[in-house]
């Protein structure tokens, strides 16, 4: 599904919805709303978003540009090849885009946002390197995007700090919840691109490297799980910062080992970041001010409202209808959802079991739109092919996961 149809029919459909209100309900202020949302999102997408990260990108691109001078990249690519060569078989064995891709995800599943997204922007642009249609997403950025969708996060910290401001008796109770729930939408979103790429899923390095990875979050589980609630965000923080600091300093003290000009070689590297930052402004600007029109035209609460009296006429229980907000937005906006979330939070209390569930829907993916828009628009990919429509599969299991932890946990 081509980005552009998605986008144009955010802008059809809050208008039919506004139509509607001002026809139908004589709400004579409902196309003032859209309009000036329209100027909020537009300038929510550049001072925000875009200028923030363009200090964020200068920096961490710059010290990419260290570690690749100094051969690490190229090391961490050669130590997770054989996994990543199943999942990327297009990407060459020792390409600077599988350590790339791999510090990506490193810094997403300690929560490390910020330094996530330089990470992966550079990983799509050393990808799209390889792409021979330039402006048609390949097989390897499809999975990498529908991967990086996922938001596999061993620790999601905002949320426990978001809980505890508003007063929750333990907000680390959702850890564990959120870490299965992005597992589970991480592993589906693999199953999915491996299956339409037709890739071989079934061989002891695919198994092996998903056995590891489910063996390791069980330690940590085991581990966190042996101690006093209020150690675990702590604990979290430290090992966060200081493996991330760490990673800082060893590429510097490698690099003057290895007789580098170190800040010549990070200037280079941060003009880069710089500039990517400048050339991705249009595609948020647009896909912002698209969802957020969606948004103030109440779109979203006649969908919400439709599906609880669907799903309430199956005579299935609907508690868990009223944090569906939060799951129907995390697609499209990160910040429409973690607002969402705390509204639902202050309206219906933190330890409720309203309250926990939009932090397990806000824990369990990332923001498909926005990576799309960001990540795609990064390198002027058009034509997105099936990527939209995976890592909304994996974002709809991922709730379905989402509602069945909520009921087992809290309920």
């Amino acid at each position: 599904m081509a980005l552009n149809y998605i986008w144009v029919a955010f802008f059809v459909i809050a208008f039919l919805v506004a139509l509607v209100k001002l026809i139908f309900l004589g709400d004579t202020e409902i196309f003032k709303i859209i309009v000036e949302g329209l100027f909020d999102s537009s300038k929510v997408a550049v001072m925000d978003i875009a200028l923030p990260l363009a200090g964020v990108m200068t920096f961490f691109l710059g010290l990419l540009n260290i570690a690749e001078k100094i051969g690490a990249i190229n090391a961490i690519a050669r130590v997770i090849g054989p996994f990543f060569n199943k999942l990327f078989p297009e990407v060459p064995k020792d390409h600077p885009a599988n350590g790339q891709m791999i510090m990506n995800f490193s810094a997403n599943m300690l929560g490390l946002d910020n330094a996530a997204t330089p990470f992966g922007l550079k990983a799509m642009q050393s990808l799209q390197e390889l792409n021979p249609v330039k402006d048609t997403a390949s097989n390897a950025q499809i999975m990498f995007l529908v991967l990086h969708t996922s938001g596999l996060t061993i620790i999601p910290l905002s949320i426990m700090a978001q809980r505890a401001i508003l007063g929750a008796a333990d907000p680390s109770d959702i850890f564990i919840p959120c870490l299965i729930g992005t597992y589970v939408t991480t592993v589906v979103s693999i199953l999915i691109v491996g299956i339409k790429q037709r890739l071989n899923l079934l061989n002891s390095t695919v198994l092996g490297g998903i056995g590891g990875l489910t063996a390791f979050l069980g330690l940590v589980l085991w581990y966190l799980s042996g101690l006093p609630k209020e150690e675990i965000e702590q604990v979290s923080k430290v090992v966060g910062n200081v493996l991330l600091l760490t990673i800082i300093v060893t590429f510097l003290v490698g690099a003057i080992r290895a007789k580098i000009d170190v800040f010549d070689t990070f200037i280079e590297g941060a003009k880069a970041g710089f500039e990517t930052s400048v050339r991705i402004i249009p595609y948020l600007v647009g896909m912002l001010v698209a969802i957020g029109a969606f948004r103030n035209a109440g779109a979203m609460t006649y969908l919400v409202e439709g599906l609880k009296y669907i799903i309430g006429l199956t005579g299935v229980n609907t508690d868990f209808t009223d944090a569906l907000p939060v799951a129907l937005m995390k697609p499209l906006s990160g910040s429409g959802a973690r607002a969402l979330m705390i509204d639902a939070m202050k309206q219906f209390g933190p330890d409720s079991f309203v309250g926990r569930l939009v932090c397990i829907f806000q824990g369990s993916a990332d923001t498909t739109f926005y990576i799309v828009a960001l990540y795609f628009g990064s390198v002027g990919i058009k034509k997105t092919r099936y990527a939209i429509v995976a890592g909304l599969i994996a974002d709809f299991v991922g709730v379905l996961a989402g509602i069945g932890l909520g009921y087992l946990f809290f309920y």
